[in-house]
């Protein structure tokens, strides 16, 4: 039966399991994208999510906090300068989990998880067109006079080319 099971334990003792989710942790800070099973990523998330929101608060207490969960100057030195920075007008919602199919010698279900603000290809953030939005039409409305005119002037152009 499983009374009172809040959280995956992952088939682990917990000084395995919390040893696992500090490296898993590190190298999420670290890489911003790392590869792991599914159930790991879940609890990844579950364990990061309340750092990197502790993270947005610079005080020596947070600070500390956030050690004392991963054990790593470097890691809470870039959590508190660039992540921290990065997400501080988001209010949740850091990471994603992507399914990226079966590990082959398992069939375990794999999974990559990413830090949302630094994956500018799926989240729309390329530097190229960031100046022109693309507007959409509801049912095929009418285009502008000023769009029309150009297209028709346009076509007669390719007419005349064509005979």
């Amino acid at each position: 039966m499983r009374h009172g099971k809040k959280f995956n334990h992952l088939g682990r003792k917990t000084g395995h399991r919390k040893a696992l989710l500090k490296n898993l942790s590190i190298n999420l800070i670290e890489h911003k994208r790392i590869n792991t099973t599914l159930a790991k990523a879940k609890a990844l998330r579950k364990h990061i999510e309340p750092l990197i929101t502790k993270a947005k608060t610079n005080t020596t207490h947070s600070r500390r906090v956030v050690f004392s969960y991963l054990q790593n100057k470097e890691a809470v030195k870039e959590l508190f300068e660039e992540i921290a920075g990065k997400v501080a007008d988001r209010p949740g919602g850091y990471v994603r989990i992507l399914k990226t199919g079966f590990r082959q010698g398992d069939s375990a279900e794999m999974a990559m998880i990413e830090l949302v603000d630094y994956n500018e290809v799926y989240s729309g953030k390329s530097s190229g067109a960031e100046g022109k939005k693309k507007t959409r039409r509801r049912r095929g409305g009418k285009k502008s006079t000023a769009e029309t005119t150009t297209t028709e002037t346009t076509n007669e152009a390719e007419t005349a080319t064509e005979e």
